[in-house]
């Protein structure tokens, strides 16, 4: 692994400092699938640089956008990973991204015999259990105006580097609705 690389998973992912020799570095293109529905996951996956993005296909085809992650951020479908149930969702790049990625199962004996490692999980988990609260919550409660304004205040650099049908798509819109809200917005910042 490049020196670089190996600074970077040390200085954003701390608490994988013991694995780094266990950690391979790839760099993949835009739109390459890492996981696919029915796969069982086997490895976490890192975010060096880029981005990442989780999503369902539906039965009529249209897929649904579940999250995005970007550097500094690791995803698997942990579901399938510690269960070792196919996985439900997939998991492309959306940007030509540089990964890390783990064996599960050394990223599971790293947390079973690390405390530190277990408590960095821990926070993690909760952390996306939270999220996951929040962004369904939205769904019930917040109209898709609100939840794109929520989406540009908490992550403004996200919706400007990301194709808008996947922004749509992580609204539960359409790319034609997600113009019409954008097209408003701008009408009412000018209009001030």
């Amino acid at each position: 692994m490049k020196k670089e690389y190996r600074d970077t998973i040390s200085e954003r992912f701390p608490h994988f400092e013991k694995l780094l020799d266990k950690i391979i570095v790839k760099e993949i293109l835009s739109g390459t699938t890492l996981l696919s529905e029915g796969d069982i996951a086997t490895k976490l996956f890192l975010v060096i640089n880029g981005c990442l993005r989780t999503y369902f296909i539906k039965e009529s085809g249209i897929e649904i956008t579940s999250q995005f992650f970007i550097e500094g951020q690791m995803v698997s479908s942990f579901e399938s990973a510690m269960t070792g149930a196919p996985s439900r969702q997939y998991i492309d790049a959306v940007e030509d991204s540089i990964i890390g990625f783990i064996q599960i199962t050394n990223f599971k004996k790293m947390i079973s015999e690390s405390g530190p490692g277990m408590y960095h999980f821990n926070k993690y988990l909760i952390s996306r259990l939270i999220f996951y609260m929040n962004h369904h919550a939205s769904f019930i409660l917040d109209n898709p105006e609100k939840r794109y304004k929520k989406l540009l205040q908490d992550n403004p650099a996200l919706v400007s580097r990301l194709p808008q049908q996947y922004i749509a798509s992580y609204l539960g819109i359409t790319p034609v609705s997600l113009s019409r809200i954008r097209t408003r917005l701008r009408k009412q910042i000018n209009n001030c």
